[in-house]
């Protein structure tokens, strides 16, 4: 009997310090990691082409983040499939801190129009930073005859369908913003979609579309010169290149907001003390003058913050979109 408790406290000796050991360890590799994080070149894979807004930004950053980590930091655009490429890129990549992907907005909104992918946001790819939030300015042609969001409505109700908005197409940022309007204010306006974000721009500014949804760098200029009308800017705040104009909750659309947004990833797996770097760095670059005021001038908010910050923003784009995406009807195509 004695033999046979010592042997069974033996054993929970044992075990129990087997356990330890393995928690020491853990703990020491991750220390490891940490210290000898980055050990090789790093790559921020971008889901847009060379000279656009995310790749331009990418490449202010990028400098930054060198000096700080002591390695170089290689650009590698990946366009096509509204961010999918880059994000199935990334996903496949090896987690360990030295491949990160700026993600955009439309990442998100891929997730919710196909849940089966292998590289969604908040699963397969972890958040490392949120950089930029650029709320959605409404625009028309002056020819619409409207001065305000209010006086747009009336118009849209009065004359069904005869009104356009342009979109990115199905499942765009674009298209989701112009069907909530729609709901909202109960209005037929027709969607008339592009291959890209922008694309629309020569018909918006030749009449042929009379509406569209754009960020405040591609469009301060036209509205500032007359050629455009902006009636709301879809944020909770005004923005200060475009003072005159209202929020959607100012103007009588109250609880539409929507923003274009973009941050840094990792695939899962990454060592928390990796990220912690990663993080610590990249808010350092965010913050520093150039970059901010280069995002101010251009009607961009400067974010940063924590990985469970960003985490938690997702979850609630989420939520928001995917009851638009219902409400709405709109299928993957």
């Amino acid at each position: 009997m004695k033999k046979a408790m010592a042997k069974k406290l033996q054993s929970t000796v044992i075990a129990r310090t087997t356990c330890l050991t393995g928690l020491v360890l853990a703990a020491c590799a991750s220390h490891t990691s940490a210290q000898n994080f980055p050990s090789k070149p790093l790559r921020v894979i971008v889901p847009a082409i060379a000279g656009s807004a995310p790749d331009v930004r990418a490449r202010q950053i990028a400098p930054k983040l060198s000096e700080a980590l002591g390695q170089n930091v290689i650009v590698d655009n990946r366009p096509g499939a509204n961010g999918s490429i880059a994000a199935q890129q990334a996903a496949r990549a090896q987690a360990d801190g030295h491949t990160l992907m700026s993600a955009l907005i439309n990442n998100a909104i891929n997730d919710l129009l196909h849940p089966n992918s292998t590289s969604r946001l908040n699963q397969e790819l972890v958040p490392v930073a949120q950089f930029s939030l650029s709320p959605l300015v409404m625009v028309v042609h002056p020819g619409v005859g409207a001065n305000t969001l209010q006086e747009y409505l009336q118009i849209a109700k009065a004359k069904a369908g005869v009104l356009t908005y342009a979109s990115a197409g199905p499942g765009s940022i674009t298209q989701l913003l112009g069907e909530w309007v729609k709901q909202k204010s109960g209005t037929n306006i027709l969607d008339v979609p592009y291959k890209s974000v922008g694309a629309e721009m020569p018909d918006l500014l030749g009449g042929q579309i009379t509406t569209g949804y754009l960020v405040a760098t591609a469009i301060i200029a036209h509205v500032k010169s007359g050629k455009l009308r902006g009636l709301a800017v879809s944020g909770r705040t005004r923005l200060p290149v475009l003072r005159e104009v209202p929020t959607t909750a100012e103007a009588g659309l109250p609880g539409v907001e929507a923003s274009a947004w973009s941050g840094y990833f990792v695939p899962a797996g990454t060592p928390p003390p990796n990220i912690q770097i990663l993080n610590r760095e990249l808010v350092r670059a965010f913050n520093s003058p150039d970059i901010r005021e280069l995002a101010t001038s251009t009607g961009t908010e400067v974010v940063g913050g924590r990985p469970d910050e960003f985490a938690a923003f997702i979850r609630a784009e989420i939520v928001k979109w995917g009851g638009i995406i219902k409400e709405a009807g709109i299928k993957p195509q």
